[in-house]
């Protein structure tokens, strides 16, 4: 258990104890003092400084008619300041204060090694690849942990190391506090249930996934072609309100999570579940629009999309990819037929998205004719930014329209 050394005195003399130690730089304003049923209050200590701290000196100074002793008090609260700052910092000065108190040294290569951004699951945190990469932190082991899980407010923490290349880009999970890693995130009121071990979970598509609340599908059929454990399948029926979706997806784990997250929601009985390849799909003429979820490219899906589309009506392909942005490339003349994102930095990089955008659509055309033996024609709609995916790589969708002439 993570415990922080406090010096226990009378509560009739903490306040005089409080400001030497303040006015010495003992005190450590990370965390509070606390009242305790014997008349004494605990004031937290900085460990690092301990060792040199007299305590019969200390008494006789304040004073002299009190007591005062070391003890080790386990996790007290945070203080009003430290609760306001920055978790990054906080876990930055945490693992700091640590390492110091265990009489290890403080280097620029240990601070940039601190995540500034992670993945918060409910009580779980999962950290991702290129930090915590120095070996000491697995030598000082569980205990530093805990602290920092303290630091986050937090009760389990995890490592993704990378992805798999087993064909269901499962994640290589370590779990660095606690054993269970299932875990419950909750987006837009909508619940996910799913072992961070097993099943990938992205939170930088929730842009994506509001946007999809945010349509009318009333009426509508939806085919999700790579649902996974329902990122997007769920916001179509709770949200959208589709009629009917039919969900795809080839991970034994995601489909137990997608069949969980499905009920837990109370949308079971509007979505079929189809496991396995979906390029074998026994499905066809029946979508008003096919979500093409998976990156960095989903064009493998465009045929099995393709055959999907309502032959009289035509419907709505939602294509995720992400495109590569040259280093050096000329500002976008204009942007006349498509909705975008006015920010600077998303119209310099709109002219490589449009020229991506119409080959998809004349891919498309092309292989809309091969199918059905008919000529359609295809209007982009909308080309949406959901994030940046690495540096000069942007993972936008194509909204394509499609109709039969």
């Amino acid at each position: 258990m993570f415990v922080i050394p406090c010096l226990k005195v009378p509560q009739r003399h903490a306040q005089l104890y409080r400001k030497y130690l303040l006015s010495q730089g003992v005190l450590d304003r990370m965390y509070c003092a606390q009242k305790h049923s014997d008349g004494t209050v605990t004031l937290p200590v900085v460990a690092s400084v301990l060792a040199q701290l007299d305590l019969v000196a200390l008494k006789e100074h304040v004073a002299q008619d009190s007591f005062c002793e070391i003890v080790d008090i386990q996790a007290p609260p945070l203080s009003k300041k430290e609760k306001v700052k920055s978790f990054h910092t906080r876990l930055a000065e945490t693992a700091q204060s640590f390492l110091v108190s265990k009489g290890k040294t403080w280097s620029e290569d240990l601070e940039r090694d601190i995540p500034s951004r992670w993945q918060c699951h409910g009580d779980l945190v999962l950290f991702s690849e290129g930090c915590f990469s120095n070996a000491i932190w697995k030598e000082i082991g569980s205990e530093f942990w805990t602290a920092v899980a303290l630091a986050l407010r937090v009760k389990r923490l995890a490592q993704i190391k990378k992805i798999s290349h087993d064909g269901y880009r499962t994640p290589i999970v370590t779990m660095l506090l606690g054993d269970n890693s299932y875990v419950t995130h909750i987006d837009n009121h909508i619940r996910y249930e799913f072992d961070v071990t097993k099943c990938m979970f992205s939170s930088g598509n929730i842009t994506e996934k509001l946007r999809i609340a945010s349509f009318n599908c009333i009426g509508e059929t939806v085919v999700d072609l790579y649902a996974g454990i329902g990122y997007f399948t769920l916001p179509y029926l709770v949200h959208a309100k589709a009629a009917h979706v039919h969900a795809c997806e080839w991970n034994p784990d995601a489909v137990k999570a997608l069949q969980r997250n499905l009920q837990i929601n109370g949308v079971s009985d509007r979505c079929t579940i189809h496991q396995g390849d979906n390029r074998q799909l026994p499905l066809s003429d029946l979508a008003d629009r096919v979500n093409l979820g998976l990156i960095p490219s989903s064009e493998e899906g465009w045929p099995v999309a393709c055959r999907l589309l309502k032959r009289g009506t035509g419907g709505i392909l939602h294509i995720h990819h992400n495109v590569t942005t040259p280093l050096h490339h000329k500002p976008p003349e204009h942007t006349s037929a498509i909705d975008v994102d006015k920010d600077s930095s998303i119209q310099r990089d709109m002219q490589e998205w449009t020229a991506w955008a119409s080959d998809a659509a004349r891919h498309i055309c092309t292989l809309l004719l091969d199918i059905t033996g008919s000529e359609w024609k295809t209007n982009i709609k909308h080309i949406e930014h959901v994030k940046t995916y690495a540096p000069h790589i942007s993972h936008v969708v194509l909204d394509l329209e499609c109709k039969p002439l």
